[in-house]
């Protein structure tokens, strides 16, 4: 990663040493590193931070204790931070600490990673085989309905219901104690920010332990090797919630979405490719668009920048959970970049486009050098 860049610290952003401190981090990553946890340390950024920090740290600190590692990096990430995005991040940390304070769990267990009783055995299997067969396992299970759109069985039964049964705890808790609680994003009114009230550890665990795999297998040219930070939430559809969803793209580098349920109509999202942010608004191709209807324990993982919206839901509640999946090293080097053509559909088209051009201008001038050669 460049070192002149930048890395969030939970929703915060912290910027990092100047080209005038390139001694400080390496350039570019050490992939075969295995770097240390820092889930038992006390700090104002995020364990996942230090992980994905660590690859780029300078050769001779790759195998130093882990308490050296973790001094010089936060050191490095508090002399560069923004002040006010520290205050924010700091801000949003004792709200969470209001909420858990106060919120009874109904169901601890939902709070702590659980394989065996949240999925599906083909979606653990897929994981209990030894590296070298591993992404062969997890491919085995993936379908792909569209390009850069996976599908699979996740979770079962009894922990959507589970899952299910705590978010309504949750909104009851809210309407008895007036909290005023942040919703999961600008475009939903309803739904709850699972982080808040206490599950950020138990997502954290399931996107470094699950989903950052399948992500480098998939996803490899937006980040998804180096996944650092999440932000995971339910979101609601139906009689008196949200009943559709506008046409958007995710802040994420990979979304992970799962339908828990209930009984419902509609609600089918539409996809119409990945762009930049430069393309945005460009028209979809015809093998970009394509329709995607829910089933209960059934999840699909895509690119956050593919774009994408959801029907209307004509009958029932749909509830699903969805986990934004973020890479900070990826969103530092996408700011040095001037295209994208290894994942945005408008890119690849103009340069297909310009490598005709160059074919078709080539020909001319050979068929013309034929012709003069000729005559």
């Amino acid at each position: 990663m460049p070192s002149d860049g930048t890395l969030p610290a939970g929703k915060g952003i912290v910027q990092l040493p100047t080209t005038s401190n390139l001694r400080l981090l390496r350039s570019n990553p050490c992939q075969n590193h295995n770097p240390d946890s820092y889930e038992d340390l006390q700090s104002e950024f995020t364990p996942l931070l230090f992980s994905s920090l660590e690859r780029y740290l300078p050769h001779n600190l790759l195998n130093a204790p882990r308490g050296t590692k973790h001094k010089y990096m936060r050191e490095i990430l508090r002399r560069y931070s923004n002040e006010g995005d520290r205050n924010r991040v700091q801000k949003h940390r004792e709200y969470r600490e209001r909420i858990t304070s106060n919120y009874q769990p109904l169901y601890r267990s939902l709070y702590k990673l659980n394989a065996t009783t949240f999925f599906v055995p083909s979606f653990i299997n897929a994981f209990m085989v030894n590296d070298n067969n591993r992404d062969e396992r997890i491919k085995s299970i993936m379908s792909q309905p569209a390009q850069g759109v996976y599908a699979f069985d996740m979770l079962q039964p009894h922990f959507c219901e589970m899952l299910l049964a705590e978010v309504e705890n949750f909104e009851k808790w809210i309407c008895e104690t007036n909290f005023k609680v942040m919703r999961p994003n600008t475009m939903n009114k309803f739904g709850a920010v699972l982080d808040d009230f206490g599950m950020d550890s138990m997502l954290e665990n399931l996107m470094e332990d699950f989903i950052r795999h399948i992500s480098k297998l998939f996803f490899s040219d937006v980040g998804g090797y180096a996944l650092d930070s999440h932000h995971g939430f339910v979101i609601q559809y139906g009689f008196n919630r949200d009943t559709d969803l506008g046409f958007h793209v995710d802040d994420s580098e990979v979304t992970l979405n799962v339908c828990l349920g209930k009984q419902f109509s509609g609600g089918e999202l539409y996809f119409r490719g990945v762009r930049c942010d430069k393309h945005m608004n460009a028209e979809a191709l015809p093998e970009e668009i394509f329709d995607y209807s829910h089933a209960p324990g059934h999840a699909i993982i895509h690119r956050g920048r593919h774009r994408r919206g959801a029907r209307p839901t004509t009958a029932g509640q749909r509830v699903n959970l969805l986990l934004w999946c973020r890479s900070s090293v990826f969103r530092e080097l996408r700011k040095h970049q001037k295209d994208f053509v290894s994942w945005c559909g408008e890119c690849q088209q103009k340069m297909r486009e310009r490598v005709h051009q160059a074919v078709t201008a080539k020909r001319v001038e050979l068929f013309r050098g034929q012709e003069e050669s000729a005559s």
